[in-house]
């Protein structure tokens, strides 16, 4: 086990909210609620779910890091009463595989595969290519890319602060890009610290590329894949998405995330339904 997970009151949203409490009759099974907290369009945002059920697979296995985890999501997800089942696959020395699914009322809502290890462990050098977006100040965001009143009513939108870059914002005053980008500083409202959980959140946080296409409505998530590359730094995340192919009604969305020392922490793929509606 890599976590006590307890019924305990946390600090901090997330915390509380990917409570799961293991069932003392039943191993790998976790009573849970789905809260209301994290709501946005017509069900539960998928990055909170996927958070959730990361949670309690990590308490089932003996390492405590998301590596690579990937979330199918079979129906939409309600805030209430919903338990966690997990399945160990493979216990190694460096990684550990195994499952978790998120059912309510017995019906499947999310199936979730993941394989864990270590992050601290890792060797430190890096060769990459990539470079971190670069986006305006966190100033010149906030003063540029606020969100119209209609979208605070989501309560989703009031567990974190989004930034977003201008240059990518443009459709929330119907001039989309076309460019299918979305970028922004991010971080949690609550002041707590990213870590893997918060990553797996803030590579679903922004609003859908679809938006920077023109296109408007809910973009339900089918299919998340997040790669956790590093333990993020303190500080502000930098957040970018972008699709580059709609087609046949689904869109691709690819994602970086990027800590406040300039490294590479998360790597996201998800396929999404596109919304039908064009912006107007």
């Amino acid at each position: 086990m890599t976590e006590q997970v307890s019924a305990a009151e946390p600090r901090y949203e997330l915390d509380r909210d990917t409570t799961c409490v293991p069932r003392p009759d039943e191993p790998g099974v976790f009573a849970t609620t789905l809260s209301p907290d994290w709501a946005f369009g017509m069900g539960l945002n998928g990055g909170y779910l996927l958070a959730l059920a990361a949670r309690a697979l990590g308490a089932s296995l003996t390492q405590p890091d998301p590596f690579t985890i990937t979330a199918h999501y079979l129906s939409a997800s309600q805030p209430g009463p919903a338990e966690v089942r997990t399945e160990v696959l493979r216990t190694g020395r460096t990684l550990s595989s195994g499952i978790a699914r998120i059912l309510q009322d017995g019906v499947p809502r999310v199936h979730v595969t993941g394989s864990y290890g270590d992050l601290a462990a890792l060797d430190p050098e890096v060769r990459t290519s990539a470079r971190p977006p670069e986006l305006p100040s966190v100033e010149e965001c906030a003063a540029r890319s606020a969100f119209p009143a209609s979208f605070r009513g989501a309560a989703f939108m009031d567990r974190s602060e989004q930034l977003l870059d201008p240059a990518t914002a443009g459709w929330l005053t119907g001039r989309p890009s076309g460019r299918g980008e979305i970028r922004a500083w991010w971080r949690l409202a609550d002041g707590r610290a990213p870590d893997p959980l918060a990553l797996l959140l803030a590579v679903d946080a922004l609003p859908p590329t679809g938006f920077d296409l023109g296109l408007r409505g809910w973009v339900p998530t089918v299919e998340l894949t997040v790669h956790v590359r590093a333990r993020p730094a303190p500080g502000w995340l930098r957040v970018a998405l972008s699709t580059r192919n709609l087609a046949g009604g689904f869109l691709e969305e690819d994602g970086e995330v990027w800590d406040s020392a300039g490294r590479l922490v998360a790597q996201s793929r998800q396929l999404a339904r596109a919304p039908r509606r064009r912006a107007g």
